[in-house]
């Protein structure tokens, strides 16, 4: 039952990060970008608090960090993807 859950709150957080950064994934990207993207938020989570458990229990606070990782993980893919102009 906790897969499930983890994949729909992964889904459901990967895909408020994708709309807040302005780009359009689908329902698997939104689930690896939520579940990848509460991997982040722990580990941004224990810079600020000293704490990495804020991931291992449902929490609005596991939320929001997993919410912040996934914002930072499309960050990141949007600076990877955009096109590049070289003058030569």
């Amino acid at each position: 039952m906790s897969l499930l859950v983890a994949i729909i709150l992964g889904g459901l957080v990967g895909w408020i990060a994708s709309a807040i950064m302005g780009r359009d994934e689908g329902v698997f990207a939104s689930i690896v970008i939520g579940i990848i993207g509460s991997f982040i938020g722990s580990f941004v989570s224990s810079l600020f608090t000293g704490s990495d458990k804020s991931f291992l229990a449902f929490s609005w606070m596991g939320l929001f960090w997993s919410l912040i990782g996934s914002v930072i993980l499309v960050a990141i893919m949007n600076a990877m993807s955009r096109p590049r102009h070289h003058t030569i």
